[in-house]
This record gives C-alpha cells, sequence and structure tokens, in this order.
C-alpha cells in the first residue's frame, strides 16, 4: 500500500506543477522587459548580516515608505495574494525598501506579521531617501515616491535586474501592480510572477537536458 502511495505521489507532483505553472494566461510566454539595468541594492544596510541584492533572484520589490502603520493593508494584501505562494521558490524574494527612519518600527512591523504570515523571509534594505530615489528612478516607470518614499505599486524584478512587467495591446504598459488592489493582484500580478519563474525553469530544463 505504501508502494502505491510513492508512486502516486510521484506521478502526481509533475502534473500538479505543471498545471500550477500553465494556468497563467501567457502561458509559458516570457514576461515582457520593460526596463533593463535597475540599479541594485547590494550597498543597502540590511536587517540582517547578508547582502541583498536583485542579482540571481527573482524579486517582488516594495518601496513602503517610513510609515508602516500606514500600509498594513497593503502588506496584507500582497501576503496573503502573492508571496504565501512562493515562499518556497529557493530564488524567489520579497525585498522591502524602506528609509532608516523606519528602521526603529520595522523590528515591531515584521514581528506582528509574523502572526500571520512568513514575516522571517521577508528582506529588508535600508538607504536614505535619495539612493531609494535613484533605485526608483532607474526602473523608469510612470509611477512616482512620495515624500516619505513611498509608492503603492509594488514590481517584479528578474535575475538579471530587468524589471519585468506586462506589455498588453489592450492594457498597455503595467510596471507595477497595486497592492491596494486585490483583484490586481490576484489575477494580474500571480499571473505574472508564476509565468516568469515558469520562464527561468524551462530555461533550466532545457539547460540540463543539453
Amino acid at each position: 500500500m505504501k508502494k502505491f502511495l510513492v508512486l502516486g505521489i510521484l506521478f502526481a507532483l509533475p502534473i500538479t506543477a505543471y498545471l500550477f505553472f500553465a494556468s497563467g494566461k501567457n502561458n509559458f510566454a516570457r514576461l515582457p522587459v520593460l526596463t533593463e539595468n535597475v540599479r541594485d541594492i547590494e550597498d543597502f544596510e540590511t536587517n540582517s548580516d547578508s547582502v541583498i541584492s536583485f542579482r540571481d533572484n527573482i524579486s517582488v520589490v516594495a518601496f513602503f515608505g517610513s510609515d508602516l502603520e500606514k500600509i498594513k493593508g497593503n502588506t496584507f494584501n500582497l501576503d496573503q495574494k502573492i508571496l504565501e505562494k512562493y515562499y518556497d521558490f529557493n530564488d524567489f524574494q520579497f525585498v522591502l525598501i524602506l528609509p532608516e527612519a523606519a528602521r526603529d518600527d520595522t523590528e515591531n512591523y515584521v514581528e506582528e506579521f509574523g502572526k500571520i504570515s512568513e514575516s522571517f523571509k521577508w528582506k529588508i534594505a535600508y538607504s536614505t531617501k535619495d539612493r531609494i530615489q535613484e533605485v526608483f528612478e532607474s526602473m523608469n516607470t510612470p509611477h512616482q515616491l512620495d515624500g516619505n518614499a513611498y509608492t503603492p505599486y509594488v514590481f517584479i524584478i528578474d535575475k538579471e535586474a530587468k524589471l519585468r512587467g506586462r506589455d498588453d495591446e489592450k492594457e498597455g504598459k503595467l510596471y507595477g501592480y497595486d497592492s491596494r488592489d486585490v483583484a490586481e493582484l490576484s489575477n494580474k500580478m500571480n499571473d505574472d510572477v508564476k509565468i516568469i519563474l515558469a520562464e527561468y525553469r524551462l530555461a533550466l530544463k532545457r539547460n540540463k537536458d543539453k
């Protein structure tokens, strides 16, 4: 009985993974590159001893400013609709870029979310507002940061530090995803994260097959 159970699991897992990734609307199409050479943050201070970099990671990046109380809803939406599905992928990371003024409040903020999420997996980078602005401007989006270095839009940056998003004939270019909008996160962003993960896994498989 155990042998049949193990065989059933081994058979079902690849099919489940295929259906998971194939459910994206673009169905293994490459997610468009909207901006090349996003400025890296490897020289930013972090909430741990490790360096945070966009290189070699698929990153969901948020610029959530210094007033953490005001963005709890954004973070909850993002965590529940996107992040919790992908935390276990080794090359996936959620990066919060915050001003130095938010450092003292961050520990409590992360601890509070730890009751409902895997917030210990969040990567947090700190810098001055000017340097954060430089990173943001390097993405060349139509969005802006406010005086607290905040925007509700979150972004997908690939392993080569390129900004990915949608380039749809009807919708136009979608550079970022509104973390206040549950429908946009559940549909558009979730679909696009699936596509970029599938894209890299397909490339990895091809390289192994050579």
